[in-house]
């Protein structure tokens, strides 16, 4: 692999010309700048793996000047601010929002090395990972998800009211959540016959392990949750693009399968 190229923008001489030496020592290549239009010619005009940019550069613009146009050009650069300031905590939240982490000055060179090479490897991490649609991840963890589902039941008074094992207690649950989720996977808003028909059955055995439509409600709530939370622990394995349509057509369609569990198991009640 070759070696990291690294953008450095200070406004103060001596800094200038100690620090990428430094870093150079440490197998960075490093392209310096002088001045926000110096930094943007470069952003512009070459290819950086790390920004790192002191925050009071001089007019015109700041280090979040050069980091916002980083950020804009070259988006899977890692940036840092540099700061002499670092006991003002409202300015440090402000960095931490706009930039992946600050350095202080005087710069602790093991420190700063380490920093670096941490960063560079979390990314390097992150860009291994194989991105999916979240109707096949979940279809993937299907296990998972309705472990998570029936601890959540055990912790629900509600519904453990109702004595099941945990097989009763899943019934026509993974086929639903699995039909939902291969429906959007094959492109498909709305539900097939195969998943209304498991959501019908579904409230009929409700109603014959002696549920209420109330603890029906809860139970899909519960699942609702445990889909989501799942979904946002496992960002970085995502894709984004996708995310959020696909999330409310997946919640939308198994709101459907149990919409017939509910019609399903007031038909038997009534009939009852």
């Amino acid at each position: 692999m070759g070696k990291q190229r690294l953008l450095f923008v200070d406004d103060e001489l001596n800094i200038r010309n100690t620090l990428p030496l430094i870093l150079q020592k440490h197998d960075f290549e490093v392209k310096s700048a002088a001045t926000v239009p110096e930094a943007l010619d470069l952003i512009n005009k070459e290819p950086f793996d790390i920004l790192i940019s002191d925050l009071n550069i001089g007019y015109p613009g700041d280090g979040f000047t050069v980091v916002s146009a980083m950020r804009r050009v070259q988006p899977a650069a890692i940036t840092f601010i540099l700061t002499g300031y670092p006991e003002f905590e409202s300015a440090l939240e402000a960095i931490r929002n706009q930039v992946d982490d600050y350095l202080t000055k005087p710069a602790d060179i093991p420190s700063l090395v380490a920093t670096l090479e941490r960063k560079l490897e979390t990314r390097r991490l992150q860009r291994s990972i194989t991105v999916k649609r979240a109707p096949a991840f979940l279809l993937d963890n299907l296990d998972q998800i309705l472990h998570r589902w029936l601890r959540k039941i055990r912790e629900t008074p509600e519904l453990t009211k109702v004595s099941l094992s945990p097989k009763e207690r899943l019934d026509s649950v993974p086929e639903i959540i699995a039909g939902a989720c291969s429906l959007v996977v094959r492109g498909k808003s709305f539900l097939d016959e195969s998943t209304a028909a498991h959501g019908t059955e579904h409230g009929k055995s409700r109603r014959r392990q002696g549920y209420s439509a109330d603890m029906i409600r809860v139970e899909i709530r519960l699942l609702q949750q445990v889909i989501g939370q799942f979904l946002q622990e496992n960002l970085l394995e995502l894709d984004t693009r996708t995310l959020i349509v696909d999330i409310m057509i997946v919640s939308d369609l198994i709101g459907a399968a149990s919409e017939r569990s509910l019609r399903s198991f007031n038909s038997q009640f009534q009939a009852a």
